[in-house]
């Protein structure tokens, strides 16, 4: 599973082959969600609420790229870094 954004110890990550809807996965410490891009809802998981505000401004500024990686990921093919928060 590519790591495609790493900041303040969050992990961005996205999964070949993952089933539809679009989305991401975002870990930090032992916690993990899984955001839906379109939406930017929590599909599963949970994160401290400062990580997942974090996590929610990134995705905000960073949806067609999310879309373009979930696209490449679909066809196998190398996923791009997006840039971290900051």
């Amino acid at each position: 599973m590519p790591t495609i954004s790493l900041f303040f110890g969050i992990v961005i990550r996205m999964y070949y082959d993952d089933h539809a809807p679009p989305h991401f996965h975002a870990y930090y410490q032992e916690h993990a969600v899984v955001i839906l891009i379109d939406t930017l809802a929590i599909r599963d998981g949970y994160l401290p609420r400062r990580a997942m505000a974090m996590v929610l401004e990134w995705a905000a500024a960073h949806r067609e790229e999310l879309y373009t990686d979930w696209t490449l990921a679909a066809e196998h093919r190398p996923l791009n870094k997006i840039d971290p928060l900051e």
